[in-house]
């Protein structure tokens, strides 16, 4: 049995094409236009956003006598206004490791603007445990007494099964997989596993917004406030709305701008 935490990879992202961009803006007429913009996906969010109004520049649109200039002002105000599809458009794409079923299976339930790819255990065999251990858990040295020998038994009754069935003589796969599949019933809804999990801007404010709430479970909260930290430091101005105050030793990331 291993004790894991949740832990955070950002693997990819959206990123600018340099000759799309320009020629899109040689067409309306402004090719010098550029923004101070930290990253391509607060850069492209800007361009999304400027392109429903043509304010690129004044007088562009015969409407618009001034611009707000700088990325970090545009996008506070697209925020502040609640332009949230324009956030739709930038998309991050993340690997979370070792955290638990209990976590994907509320994971799962938050479907639009994302895209989800989980670990099979019905492929993956398992042998070692890893488990988040809760803190009521942890805070009883009986009860994470019982905690620990109850994974340990199950641990144990993994490989009791994969003996009994000859797993490891098989050389179908077809058969390895219909046996693993079996004896992962067996396995605790807490054991650690793998999910990727993308998503654009807009949905991924709402899920860190209720999933650092302090009525969220543990492990979820503990998940999403290194998913806030990761973001708020790479996409400073499509997160810089956001407060974070401590409860219960976990963080909850709240905003006066919430449902963008």
């Amino acid at each position: 049995m291993k004790v894991v935490e949740p832990k955070v990879f950002l693997v990819g992202e959206t990123r600018v094409h340099e000759g799309g961009l320009q020629a899109y803006l040689e067409h309306i007429g402004v090719a010098s236009w550029g923004t101070d913009a930290p990253s391509d996906v607060e850069r492209l969010t800007e361009v999304m956003g400027r392109l429903c109004y043509r304010s690129f520049e004044p007088g562009l649109n015969p409407n618009v006598k001034r611009v707000r200039q700088g990325n970090a002002k545009y996008l506070e105000n697209i925020i502040r206004v609640r332009h949230g599809s324009v956030l739709e458009h930038g998309v991050m794409n993340f690997i979370f490791a070792d955290v638990s079923r209990v976590v994907t299976h509320e994971l799962v339930r938050h479907r639009a603007g994302t895209a989800i790819s989980q670990e099979s255990l019905r492929f993956v065999r398992l042998e070692e445990l890893s488990v988040y251990a809760p803190t009521q858990i942890r805070e009883s040295e009986e009860g994470m007494e019982v905690f620990v020998r109850t994974i340990e038994q199950l641990e144990e009754l993994q490989r009791t099964l994969a003996e009994i069935y000859g797993i490891e003589d098989e050389q179908e796969f077809d058969a390895k997989k219909k046996l693993t599949s079996a004896f992962r019933r067996v396995a605790p809804i807490g054991v650690a596993t793998t999910i990727g999990w993308s998503c654009n801007i807009r949905a991924l404010r709402h899920v860190v917004e209720m999933r650092t709430d302090p009525h969220a479970e543990e492990e979820i909260r503990l998940l999403f406030g290194k998913v806030f930290d990761l973001v708020r430091e790479r996409y400073p101005n499509l997160f810089g709305d956001y407060e974070v105050e401590t409860v219960d030793g976990l963080p909850w990331v709240k905003t006066a701008c919430g449902k963008v």
